[in-house]
């Protein structure tokens, strides 16, 4: 079957980003398959990229979640970022580009169902699933009350919540702060662009950050809608609303035809880059795994 050997990602979502003890204990457990760790003190999460052979991801994917759940207690919890779990979201990605679109969704599909059944039984995680059948925000907006978990209990972990194990395309992750003079009131300005932009292919949230706001997005096609349209259009509204936008953060890597999509010319100003792309660093975790085997 074509593409059954294409390397997969697992980009987990944990709801912890300042201790440098717990995010270097998240990262230890990934070993060798992690790609890039992006960790946020204001929303106290991290993402952890994890990318490789698929039973080697999967693998990992069950050590990081086995030490957030050990590790990070709700309870005690606060950050910016909506969360429901302490290992919040795992997605699994495909990065296949031979192999046909079926072999590719029975892939990642069943490494999530996979995931979700050892994670419900062995660690007692309530595990709802995304992909096909319903987006993360259906599974944030309805968990525990018109929908129930596929894996684990009905009721949440007391300390760690419950987790969306889900099955995607590789999507875009990027942040766009923005500033102005308090009778401007960022945070609301944030928000109206946020709920401005957000559509089919960008997801959108207005969220507080210091004395000013962030607008933080998802871009599900990240290739049709360039960063560089979503970037230019938070800047056009921030400024039409009297604020102007600081800086912008990529959040973990894209994919290299996203990079593409963008002028090398404002690569700089989006916070992005060759080194900064999905196929970058698997390329440069193969080096340094071929050079630590023995010939």
């Amino acid at each position: 079957m074509p593409g059954t050997d294409a390397p997969v990602e697992c980009v987990i979502n944990v709801s912890e980003g300042r201790s440098r003890s717990v995010v270097d204990a998240l990262r230890t457990a990934a070993g060798a398959t992690v790609l890039d760790v992006h960790s946020d003190p204001q929303h106290n999460r991290s993402v952890l990229t994890l990318g490789g052979a698929l039973d080697a991801v999967q693998e990992a994917a069950r050590s990081v979640v086995t030490v957030a759940v050990d590790r990070i207690d709700l309870r005690t919890h606060y950050g910016i970022h909506p969360r429901f779990g302490a290992a919040d979201v795992v997605p699994f990605v495909s990065l296949d580009r031979t192999g046909s679109a079926g072999a590719t969704w029975r892939r990642v599909i069943g490494a999530r169902d996979s995931f979700a059944e050892w994670a419900g039984t062995r660690l007692a995680l309530p595990c709802f699933l995304y992909g096909p059948e319903r987006s993360l925000p259906d599974v944030r907006r309805t968990a525990f009350t018109s929908l129930l978990p596929e894996f684990g209990p009905h009721v949440a972990h007391p300390t760690a919540g419950a987790t969306a194990v889900g099955a995607r395309p590789v999507l875009v992750a990027y942040n766009v702060w923005i500033s102005g003079p308090p009778d401007r009131e960022p945070l609301a300005v944030a928000r109206a662009i946020a709920g401005a932009l957000r559509s089919p292919t960008v997801r959108t949230l207005g969220l507080p950050v210091d004395a000013g706001a962030q607008v933080s997005c998802n871009l599900l096609d990240p290739v049709s809608t360039p960063m560089t349209a979503v970037y230019d259009a938070v800047v056009t509204r921030a400024v039409a609303s009297g604020c102007s936008v600081d800086r912008a953060e990529l959040v973990g890597l894209l994919p290299e035809a996203a990079l593409r999509a963008v002028p090398a010319r404002r690569w700089t100003e989006l916070d992005i880059g060759e080194e900064r792309t999905i196929e970058f660093r698997l390329e440069a975790a193969a080096r340094l795994l071929a050079g630590q085997l023995p010939p």
